[in-house]
């Protein structure tokens, strides 16, 4: 699997895991489900995926959602399901028909998880009162991931548009000959925003995308509060630094400066969490 974001459900005295590669689809944890009904949630899992309206549900999530399912081995699970020698596992189903809805992991913290649409089906089908609990909590996880999006974040991650605004202007008014191409023009802004990345995050927009391939969005957008506001000031200091003629090299050296001291008021932060300044 690839990296994921993980938390816990609290429903009724059981911890649930979930978690999200992709901040849109979130996994459950079924065998925590099914521990609210047996010791044995390997066991639970398998009984609950021999009825014929659960492959009948199975089948029609992953047509809706999954266009690599195998449609031809999903029916022949269909027609046997639900006799008394059909048998079914998580793994099984998942081989045999490439779905996605459903995840079998191994080793320390495995088990099988599977999409929330999925999830809250087999938590009715462990019971109807614990699935309350369960989406009562999910409710309250989902309130905390929107606060993250809260006024004071956006606020400080549109000032830090709006200053990156005079920043580019700086650049193209003083760093820029008129007889560079188009390419070298967006090459020297990349450059400079590259800068503020290094000097605040220690790395580069590249560099940072290689190193999460699979995440939404840039460097900037996974920026706490106080880095979008230290990144905003930064901004403005560099348009000024630019337009007094200092070089990068003296540039990054005082941003440097200037992010550790706003970093360290702001946060309180140790200070190896901001990149130093190699000497060359």
């Amino acid at each position: 699997m690839t990296k994921s974001v993980k938390d816990t459900i609290h429903a009724n005295g059981i911890d649930i895991g979930i978690y999200t590669t992709d901040f849109e689809n979130e996994f459950i944890s079924l065998t925590d489900i099914a521990k609210y009904k047996s010791d044995d949630p390997t066991a639970v899992i398998q009984n609950w995926m021999r009825g014929r309206d659960v492959i009948e549900f199975l089948g029609l999530w992953e047509q809706l959602h999954n266009p690599n399912f195998k449609p031809i081995e999903f029916e022949g699970f269909k027609n046997k399901a639900g006799a008394n020698a059909f048998t079914m596992s998580p793994k099984k189903w998942i081989e045999s028909t490439n779905a996605i809805g459903i995840i079998s992991k191994s080793g320390r913290y495995g088990g099988t998880f599977a999409h929330a649409d999925i999830a809250f089906e087999f938590a009715s089908w462990v019971s109807p009162e614990f699935k309350l609990y369960i989406i009562k909590d999910y409710k309250r996880l989902k309130t905390e991931e929107n606060s993250k999006l809260s006024l004071g974040w956006n606020l400080n991650r549109e000032i830090s548009k709006l200053n990156y605004r005079v920043h580019t202007d700086a650049i193209k008014e003083n760093l820029i000959p008129p007889v560079l191409t188009p390419q070298q023009i967006s090459y020297t802004y990349a450059s400079e925003a590259d800068l503020l990345n290094m000097v605040l995050f220690g790395k580069t927009a590249k560099e940072w995308r290689d190193s999460n391939p699979n995440e939404k969005g840039n460097i900037r957008d996974f920026a706490t509060i106080y880095q979008l506001l230290v990144l905003a000031n930064m901004e403005s200091y560099n348009a000024i630094l630019i337009k007094q003629g200092k070089s990068q090299a003296e540039r990054m050296q005082l941003l440097h400066e200037l992010a550790v001291q706003q970093m360290t008021t702001l946060s309180s932060l140790e200070l190896s969490n901001l990149p130093g300044i190699e000497k060359k």
